[in-house]
């Protein structure tokens, strides 16, 4: 009977959800949605889309469906009905569209796990308010302020890690790097076990982001939702003492992002609801800390397979130091601009192989695209291959080529180049990741020379473009470092 009680629920529910999706998609058949295929009941496509991610293949998964249907089409992933909508006038109707059109909302799985109330989720005046007073730690005076600690922790970081170890797990390792920065600099969480507990669980929610929502003992959203919950849990210990904190003076508004939210008052004067503050924290430290993780460990990937990308980043990093005058050894914010090639690398990188292979938008009313009808409630997707892969916009576009960033014979058009998104809900901390990643690269090859143990090691997605190994490196002192 006890074993019995679980199925009965799965198939219950299985039964709802069906039930609940034939009646969206019944209302659609009057409509002149796009061709394609929704897939199996429920789980739609998704099984071999995730599949197609997680083998580097998500280009071949869409150009399959593009060559039966053409460039807009539609399938079924997450649980939801969505149409692809795939170029770069797609990608301006989606990413341009007001967001009582096409929402940010997100797909169910990652609304649980970021949190209704994230700034991804967020719409209008609220959006408006809280994005608002993120970017007062993200302007470029307080990034400046950022170079030099950033630059010390990296440094300290990596000379703790050698003197350990002799070879590095490099993904894991920038996970863990990207992941301390955030808290020293934007949320000031000195304490290591609450921040080695809390990066436990952020690894696990974030493999939750894109699994298939089924909330069922020892699934991967299952787990990811636990995470979250613990999460929260740590969290409010810590947002009850910095309010008391700022109540007495201890701390001000402009000590961190966290103590910023806690201060900010609504359009009512009222301070913010703690779900609105943990939803945020959890968001931000998502975005803050594993996309910057994954084109860290991409550049060490590329510098480790391509000698004359490698040559050329070490060149201009040593010249950097040889500039120095008189005693500094710690990076400025001037020596970060001049960084341009290593820059150039970057942005090479995430054409080819984006951190965001694309992202979901819902249709919050009736609306319609190159004469197709997309039904409210149904989810819309754009995906970067569409443009960064396109030869009419990138020449050549299979050729790494870095150059083409310094001075490109025509200007790249409009949503075209999406590393960090479009539009309204533009990537607010795509400044910061540029300091970070250029921050921990000039540390990496100014101190170290390493080699790939698994020299054919491949990307996979999971959502993130990783190395697929975890990137593990063999890594001695540089010379001139001894």
């Amino acid at each position: 009977m006890v074993v019995g009680i679980p199925f009965f629920v799965l198939f219950a529910s299985t039964l709802s959800l069906a039930f609940l999706l034939s009646k969206c998609l019944s209302k659609s058949q009057t409509k002149n949605v796009p061709n394609g295929s929704l897939g199996y009941p429920i789980i739609g496509e998704t099984l071999s889309f995730l599949k197609a991610q997680r083998q580097d293949k998500g280009s071949d998964w869409l150009e399959e469906r593009i060559s039966k249907y053409g460039p807009v089409f539609k399938t079924s992933l997450m649980g939801s009905p969505t149409v692809f909508v795939i170029g770069q006038a797609g990608n301006k109707f989606i990413l341009g569209s007001p967001d009582d059109v096409l929402s940010a909302k997100k797909p169910f799985s990652l609304q649980k796990i970021l949190g209704r109330q994230s700034l991804a989720e967020l719409t209008g005046p609220r959006y408006r308010l809280v994005k608002g007073e993120m970017m007062k730690f993200l302007k470029p005076e307080c990034l400046q302020n950022y170079v030099k600690k950033m630059d010390e922790l990296v440094n300290a970081t990596l000379l703790r890690e050698f003197r350990e170890n002799e070879t590095m797990a490099v993904v894991f390792f920038m996970k863990k790097l990207s992941y301390d920065i955030a808290c020293n600099i934007l949320f000031d969480i000195k304490d290591d076990h609450t921040r080695d507990a809390l990066f436990l669980d952020f690894t696990l929610a974030f493999k939750a982001i894109h699994s298939l929502p089924i909330n069922f003992p020892g699934t991967t959203f299952w787990r990811g939702q636990r995470a979250r919950a613990r999460i929260v849990d740590k969290m409010l210990p810590i947002m009850n003492k910095r309010r008391e904190e700022l109540s007495k003076g201890v701390l001000n508004s402009t000590n961190d992002m966290l103590s910023c939210l806690l201060s900010l008052r609504d359009e009512n004067h009222q301070p913010l609801a703690d779900d609105l503050i943990t939803d945020n924290f959890i968001f931000l430290f998502v975005a803050s800390h594993d996309t910057s993780a994954t084109l860290m460990s991409l550049m060490i990937w590329k510098l480790s397979r391509d000698p004359e990308v490698y040559n050329k980043v070490l060149e201009e990093q040593m010249e950097i130091i040889k500039q120095r005058e008189g005693i500094e050894e710690r990076l400025t914010w001037a020596e970060i601009q001049k960084m341009k090639y290593t820059w150039r690398v970057a942005q090479e990188l995430m054409r080819m192989i984006p951190p965001l292979f694309g992202s979901f938008r819902k249709a919050l009313k009736d609306t319609n695209y190159e004469g197709y009808d997309i039904p409210k409630g149904w989810q819309v997707y754009w995906a970067a291959y569409g443009t960064h892969m396109n030869d009419d916009i990138f020449e050549n576009p299979h050729k790494f080529d870095p150059s083409r960033f310094e001075n490109p014979t025509k200007p790249i058009p409009p949503f075209s180049y999406l590393p960090f998104g479009a539009g309204l809900h533009y990537c607010i901390g795509n400044e910061f990741a540029r300091i970070e990643t250029l921050t921990t690269i000039h540390n990496f090859v100014k101190m170290y020379e390493w080699s790939q143990v698994n020299p054919e090691e491949a990307i996979t997605r999971q959502p993130m473009p990783y190395p697929s190994m975890g990137l593990p490196i063999k890594i001695k002192p540089r010379c001139s470092m001894s």
